[in-house]
């Protein structure tokens, strides 16, 4: 009936289901499976965000079975909780989108709770989409028990090589009058071919590439086919590696540390990854207690190239990375060039030198990755703003395909449909700065990504003539002249909630700067006669978010103590 308490790989678990006074849970136990040799084994949360919402998850029941099943054979016992997710794919350019950056604290709240009230000793998530990934990472972070994450997998492409980018995108063409509503069909209808995250370097796969430099998911599986042996056998892996931390007792904290972070940021970096990595590195950061700034992406970026020719700027998808190896091989090479540390802690129980040592170089006749002495981009493209409009920074995501510096009349919109609707009517023109404004993470609420109207423009044939800032974020598929995360957001008041129509703004990705042809004098009048909209939502998880959510510059995070 019970097991020695001292046992130190059931240091959660022992407290809930051993002695006599613990029967009753017990009994509810052996209704879901357990046995009596169950009861003395360590227990392994499996954290799945399976669902029919989205291809991105549709899957992932099958690999949240195969990380239990691993647990199982490793001496645990295996237990499958879900979580949510939602779809920023199906959601994007509505009122939903406002409840996507709301998910990823739900999703931690939720695993941090599951995990909390039942006891388990040690935890697998297992994530496949833009939030649920820093989500899982956070409330591993918080419960800080032995844990693997495993991601769900890259799509494969779509008929002619499309992806949902290509269909966000046609539907700008077709505004524009450059497809038909036949031809938009066709890409809408042959996209999406199953399950599988958004196929290029995208949030979904820059956050899998991230966590994997970070060392909370084993090597590979950042670079997996969603549905794949090799991803059935990453999962499984992740089981039977939990029981391993746990004899050593090797915990988030112990890996998710100053200078692996710093390695998550360099291969960010180097992929040519999404902005929200910004976001969301800071805030998995913040919640395993290490500090990390706006600054330090700056910093990093001064040494860092972009090497990876992927979507959305670039022409490859990752399943086409899959294909030559991976991240392992970038790695590789980042950490022989000593820009990345490679005494950093894994879950494997290795450093990431010795998870590398054995690693092969890319195939010679690759051009997806980018020799460090040929980079597409000597520095890089996350750009940290600063200046009169952002004076707690901005996100630029500037590839240099577009420029490094863009200078227009502001084209004012409270809304992103206000933007989307003169966007599609032709009202913005070549020449214009699109600004869109109260979508901050108070302000929206929720911070939503603006891809339908960044698509839209590209859709149209603007993307080198328009740019687009805003206090709201960007799809990883966004590109063109595009700025973010802009702080303070104007629903704080910030400078963005004080623009006109025709204010002179400009962009400058070398100097780094944001700024307003406006006099101090003349800001601080606006900023007078400025009243703060009421908000949007007074009851509800919306409202509670605005309520408790910090700055995007310091990760939107809602669990900071006062």
């Amino acid at each position: 009936m019970s097991d020695t308490p001292q046992d130190p790989r059931r240091r959660h678990s022992a407290p809930v289901v051993d002695g006599v006074g613990k029967s009753a849970s017990r009994a509810m136990l052996r209704a879901v499976g357990f046995g009596d040799a169950d009861f003395t084994k360590p227990q392994v949360g499996i954290a799945s965000t399976w669902s029919r919402v989205t291809p991105c998850n549709s899957h992932i029941h099958e690999l949240a079975e195969q990380a239990s099943a691993g647990a199982d054979a490793a001496g645990g016992k295996g237990v499958v909780f879900n979580t949510i997710t939602i779809s920023d794919g199906i959601a994007n350019g509505t009122e939903g989108m406002k409840y996507s950056l709301v998910s990823r604290e739900v999703i931690a709240d939720s695993i941090e709770t599951v995990a909390g009230c039942q006891g388990f000793d040690g935890l697998v998530a297992i994530g496949g989409c833009d939030k649920n990934m820093p989500g899982c990472l956070i409330g591993l972070a918080r419960l800080n028990r032995p844990s693997v994450f495993v991601y769900g997998g890259t799509i494969l492409p779509g008929e002619g090589h499309t992806d949902i980018v290509s269909v966000f995108e046609a539907m700008g063409a077709y505004t524009h009058g450059d497809l038909d509503l036949i031809e938009v069909k066709q890409i809408e209808e042959t996209a999406i071919p199953g399950p599988g995250a958004c196929g290029g370097m995208y949030t979904a796969n820059t956050m899998a590439s991230a966590i994997e430099a970070l060392g909370m998911s084993l090597p590979g599986s950042s670079a997996q086919n969603a549905v794949s042996p090799a991803k059935h056998a990453d999962s499984r892996a992740a089981g039977e590696a939990v029981l391993t931390l746990l004899e050593r007792d090797i915990k988030p904290s112990d890996i998710m540390t100053r200078e692996a972070f710093e390695n998550a940021i360099t291969v960010v970096i180097a992929l040519g990854g999404s902005t929200n990595a910004v976001l969301h590195l800071i805030a998995m950061a913040d919640a395993v207690g290490v500090p990390l700034t706006l600054a330090d992406f700056t910093e990093i970026g001064r040494r860092v190239p972009v090497l990876a020719d992927l979507r959305p700027s670039g022409r490859y998808m990752m399943s086409e990375l899959v294909e030559i190896g991976g991240i392992l091989p970038l790695m590789k090479t980042l950490l022989e060039a000593d820009l990345l540390h490679g005494d950093c802690l894994t879950v494997t129980g290795a450093t990431l030198a010795e998870n590398l040592a054995d690693i092969a170089a890319y195939p010679p006749d690759q051009d997806i990755i980018a020799p460090l002495e040929a980079p597409l981009k000597a520095q890089s493209h996350l750009r940290i703003l600063h200046g009169n409009l952002a004076p707690e920074g901005a996100v630029a995501k500037i590839t240099g395909k577009e420029g490094t510096r863009f200078s227009g009349p502001a084209r004012v919109f409270g809304s992103e449909e206000e933007a989307q609707a003169r966007i599609n009517d032709g009202s913005v023109v070549a020449g214009d700065v699109v600004v869109i404004r109260y979508e901050g993470p108070k302000g929206g609420p929720g911070m939503r990504e603006m891809l339908t109207p960044t698509s839209a423009i590209m859709g149209r044939g603007l993307g080198r003539e328009v740019a687009l800032i805003t206090d709201g974020r960007f799809s990883g598929g966004s590109h063109g002249f595009v700025v973010g995360h802009i702080t303070p957001e104007a629903f704080d008041g910030g400078p963005l909630a004080l623009l006109e129509d025709g204010d002179l703004i400009t962009i400058d990705a070398e100097a780094d700067t944001l700024e307003v042809a406006l006099e101090a004098a003349e800001l601080d009048r606006r900023r007078a006669a400025w009243q703060r909209p009421a908000p949007r939502y007074t009851r509800g998880v919306l409202a509670k978010y605005a309520r408790t959510v910090s700055s995007a510059s310091t990760g939107a995070v809602t669990d900071r103590p006062e």
